[in-house]
């Protein structure tokens, strides 16, 4: 072989990607979330939606249902928690308020939103392990809300959980070393 042939077509490739399911700002990739993980996305859009512009739950389930990637989404647990938490936003924002250091209405949505998910898989979700509960939610605080809107959320979430889901949380603390 010359040196005067071009090069091959691999090595004109970009480097590959890291697979370790991450993207460089610390948020999963795509094809590493779980359809659970999908259907908290959606639910998270939806629940925006709904605070932000008071929209209707069937114009927000109609619009949501037709954008790209639902398909991949665990559909009926988007449908539990998008009309579970519009269903039941007065109680969950009196269990959420308490924990605040500020009003309702100066939460972020996005983190709103989140709190919103949380409260209802613990009370709703038994099958959802609660740390599960609480890290999904502050993935989704991460990836889509304020640059510490997390920490707020994890606050939050972590200070209901032992009221609302005391016996799992307490045999999690007895067993952590």
């Amino acid at each position: 072989m010359s040196d005067d042939q071009p090069s091959s077509p691999a090595s004109r490739r970009p480097p590959r990607q890291s697979r370790t399911g991450l993207t460089s700002t610390g948020a999963r990739k795509a094809g590493s979330k779980s359809n659970r993980s999908r259907a908290r996305e959606f639910a998270l859009q939806g629940l925006y939606q709904h605070i932000v512009s008071r929209n209707d739950v069937l114009d927000i389930d109609r619009f949501t249902r037709d954008l790209a990637g639902f398909h991949k989404a665990d559909a009926v647990h988007y449908d539990a928690l998008l009309r579970g938490c519009v269903e039941t936003e007065e109680q969950l924002d009196t269990l959420i308020a308490p924990q605040l250091d500020r009003t309702l209405a100066e939460i972020s949505p996005i983190e709103h939103a989140c709190m919103w998910i949380g409260v209802y898989e613990f009370q709703h979700c038994p099958d959802v392990p609660w740390r599960v509960v609480l890290n999904e939610c502050i993935e989704l605080a991460k990836e889509f809300g304020g640059t510490d809107g997390h920490k707020y959320v994890n606050a939050v979430l972590n200070g209901l959980a032992p009221q609302l889901r005391s016996a799992e949380v307490e045999k999690d603390r007895n067993h952590t070393p």
